[in-house]
């Protein structure tokens, strides 16, 4: 029997209004440690009240009134971190070992921010080699049912020869509208140009007039000292070839600008020499790839690296980049936690707690690691909507089975992940 139309409308009517109330229904987390990531102490057997992916409410349960009708989930005995922040990865350029622009898809994109999700990272910085598919999903991320990280581009790395051409390429890439402008001032330990100081400014004062702030991937500390002086907004590496002095440090805090360590890049360059320890992890190995993992074992290609001069060179980098990261920080400056995972072999996601690991090993305290992953991260990138547990931020946060205060190891024991609200597939 047909139904008349006049049904068939309130039936319409009626599950969409059903569907809208279920959307807009708020999430209530009960009973866990919750740490906010502002100055604000851990606050014990807490709250957190989250409606249309944003957070409404988060306080002690004395504090906070649970919503009728509300959704609770249970969280006693676990601890709640706001989700980690990567302030320098790349995403889409790699698959597997090969990297290029025919393997930047909207998939291969949407599939490692997924994966950066599920280690409990849920913003990434991408700052450099962004096609297309992460402009499109970066744009159309600010939506409560958002359940992988978030993502910001800076485009193609800008390269320029002259002041002028470099004024040019800054135009170009404002017009894509992206997060940052990114520039290498670099010369690979000696192989190959460095960008001229002219050319880098240029870019410099060209961005800022278009508002947009430059990261700069840099290695020295006499080019950071300069990059500084002419406006560099955020420092995309570790400074690593000798320690960091009295002037450069306060000229940095002068300039209030943030350093991302980026610990594991030196890492990559010289790990594979032999099979990994952690290969035998199994936080890790659950998202690796065995083709990837087999080719990394080759013989050759270890042997390679143990004979290669740049490889060994970035060992006693590792180590001034420790030096100087713990130097900064107890300085005063702004460390903005970063990996520079996402190519070949910088695995997205367990690369960002292996450089968890080496920032306790350079003497980073849990609390100080967790507060440059976090809060410091979104400030330095001026994300506001992000990286602390505050009413009216995104309601993006890490479950955790342990508390990371005690021993910042416990980071790796994710009960889920939280983005907007919704729980990401897979935590």
């Amino acid at each position: 029997m047909r139904l008349p139309h006049i049904c068939l409308a309130v039936l319409a009517c009626a599950t969409l209004t059903s569907f809208a109330q279920t959307a807009s229904a708020p999430k209530v987390f009960t009973g866990a440690r919750i740490i906010t990531g502002t100055a604000r102490p851990p606050i014990e057997n807490g709250v957190v009240v989250v409606r249309a992916g944003r957070i409404e409410a988060v306080g002690p349960a004395a504090d906070v009134r649970i919503p009728a009708g509300a959704e609770q989930i249970a969280l006693a005995g676990r601890t709640i971190i706001p989700g980690l922040i990567n302030a320098h990865g790349h995403v889409g350029s790699t698959l597997g070992l090969k990297s290029g622009p025919e393997v930047n898809t909207e998939e291969n994109v949407s599939r490692q921010l997924a994966l950066y999700a599920r280690y409990g990272v849920t913003t990434v910085a991408s700052l450099g080699d962004d096609g297309p598919a992460g402009f499109r999903l970066r744009d159309e991320q600010a939506r409560p049912t958002l359940n992988r990280a978030r993502l910001f581009v800076a485009g193609p790395v800008l390269t320029a020869n002259t002041p002028e051409e470099a004024r040019l390429r800054v135009g170009e890439i404002a017009a894509l509208k992206a997060n940052f402008v990114k520039i290498r001032v670099d010369d690979n330990l000696g192989t190959t140009p460095k960008m001229p100081p002219e050319v880098y400014r240029a870019v410099i004062e060209e961005a800022h007039r278009r508002s947009l702030p430059v990261a700069v991937h840099l290695y020295y500390l006499e080019d950071a000292r300069d990059l500084l002086r002419h406006g560099a907004d955020f420092i995309a590496h570790s400074i690593r070839d000798r320690e960091v002095d009295a002037d450069f440090i306060a000229l940095i805090k002068s300039k209030g600008v943030a350093v991302c360590p980026t610990l594991t890049r030196e890492v990559s360059a010289y790990v594979y020499e032999s099979t990994p320890a952690f290969f035998q992890d199994p936080f890790f190995r659950g998202e690796a790839d065995p083709a990837v993992l087999r080719e990394l074992e080759n013989p050759t290609r270890q042997r390679a690296l143990q004979t290669n001069p740049r490889a060994q060179a970035y060992k006693p980098a590792l180590k001034m980049a420790q030096r100087n990261l713990k130097k900064l920080l107890d300085a005063g400056v702004p460390i903005a936690f970063g990996t520079d995972s996402g190519p070949p072999g910088r695995f997205q996601g367990y690369f960002e707690h292996m450089e968890i690991d080496l920032m306790a090993e350079a003497g980073l305290s849990p609390i100080e690691i967790i507060h440059s992953a976090t809060a410091s991260a979104a400030a330095s990138l001026k994300l506001p909507d992000v990286g602390t547990l505050e009413s009216g931020k995104w309601a993006d946060f890490v479950v955790l089975n342990a508390n990371p205060l005690e021993d910042i190891r416990h980071l790796h024991g994710i009960q889920s992940v939280w983005i907007a609200g919704n729980r990401v597939p897979g935590r």
